[in-house]
Parts: C-alpha cells; sequence; structure tokens
C-alpha cells in the first residue's frame, strides 16, 4: 500500500477509565495533574498531565512575499529563539481574536485576510492547543509589546528565507516551524 492509499483511522473512545485525579501544582496557568488509569484488563498506571493555555501562532505575509519573526530570549531555553509572532488565549478568548490581538503587540500590525492553518500540539504530556494562522493584507500600526517582550526584535524577511531557517534548524521552535511549513504549502512554496 502506497503512502497515498491509507487513510488515517477516525477518533476512537479512550481506551481506559480515569480512576483518579489530583493537582499537584500550580503557577498562575499552568498546572501539573497526576491522574490514575484504570486499563480493560484492571491494571492501573499514574499519567502526568500538564496543564496548560491554549495560544495562538500568526504567519504574517505581506504583498512582497516577506514576513515577520520576532527574536526573544527564552529563559527555559537559556537562548534566544527566532519564532512566528504568537501568544496565549486569554480565558474564555476564541483564537482569531487573540491571533489579531498578538499581531497587533508583537508584529506591530493588522490583516484583513485571515486563513487558519489548523492546530498543532506540543507534547502529548500538555493539555494546550496551538492554533495557526496565516495573516495577509498587511497593515502597520506600531508594535504594543508586553513587558516580557521587551528584549523581542521584529525582523521582516522574506517567507522562502523564514522557510529555509525553519528547515536548516536556525529556526528551533516546533510551532513556529509547523506554522511557516503549512503557509509555504498553501502559498505554493512548497
Amino acid at each position: 500500500m502506497s503512502g497515498r492509499d491509507w487513510v488515517l483511522e477516525p477518533a476512537f473512545e479512550r481506551p481506559f477509565q480515569v480512576v483518579a485525579s489530583r493537582e499537584v501544582a500550580r503557577a498562575g496557568d499552568v498546572g501539573l495533574r497526576m491522574d490514575t488509569l484504570r486499563w480493560p484488563e484492571g491494571r492501573e498506571t499514574s499519567h502526568r498531565v500538564i496543564e496548560t493555555p491554549s495560544a495562538v501562532w500568526m504567519v504574517p505575509v505581506f504583498e512582497s512575499g516577506d514576513t515577520v519573526l520576532v527574536r526573544q530570549w527564552r529563559h527555559p531555553w537559556n537562548r534566544v529563539s527566532w519564532e512566528v509572532p504568537a501568544g496565549t488565549l486569554e480565558p474564555g478568548e476564541e483564537p482569531l481574536p487573540a491571533a489579531r490581538r498578538e499581531l497587533a503587540e508583537e508584529a506591530g500590525l493588522t490583516a484583513e485576510g485571515w486563513l487558519s492553518l489548523g492546530r498543532t500540539r506540543g507534547s502529548a504530556a500538555l493539555t494546550g492547543v496551538q492554533h495557526l494562522f496565516l495573516a495577509q493584507n498587511l497593515t502597520s500600526v506600531g508594535r504594543r509589546p508586553e513587558v516580557a517582550e521587551a528584549d523581542m526584535i521584529v525582523r521582516r524577511l522574506p517567507l522562502r528565507q523564514a522557510l529555509a531557517a525553519a528547515f536548516d534548524g536556525t529556526i528551533e521552535h516546533a510551532t513556529s516551524i509547523a506554522a511557516l511549513c503549512r503557509a509555504g504549502r498553501i502559498l505554493g512554496l512548497l
């Protein structure tokens, strides 16, 4: 069977029962939970769940074919990271309004054209969903960075160059790579 002949199976029911769940720690909008799972044969296992907020990731594309990346210090990595503009959803906030807000905050841009590039998940242990968007018909409005974004550098460059950086490892951030690749495919660059 070739790769074009198979179809991914649709969702199926959870193969275990959650018999206990307890919060181990919480810091703001991030929590650590331990769940006890009971499998059909009766065996029980423990599973770590890291509760994280969902986020939005935008690939802004100008008529020229340029895009915008941001460089920011990532404390857990102890290094800088080049990424597409992104941000966390506020409780109850829908992805598109969050994407509009974050694009203005981080890149100083508004967009008339928005296209969902789907969703990704960062890890099987994390609950948050990453919503990806292509933003087009851009207008500059001036940045409104948050305090934690004071070190952020915004760089405009050709989307093809950003894609090359995603493929050669210059961009290490997985969700940024996914967003760039999906945008590149939609725009016929991949």
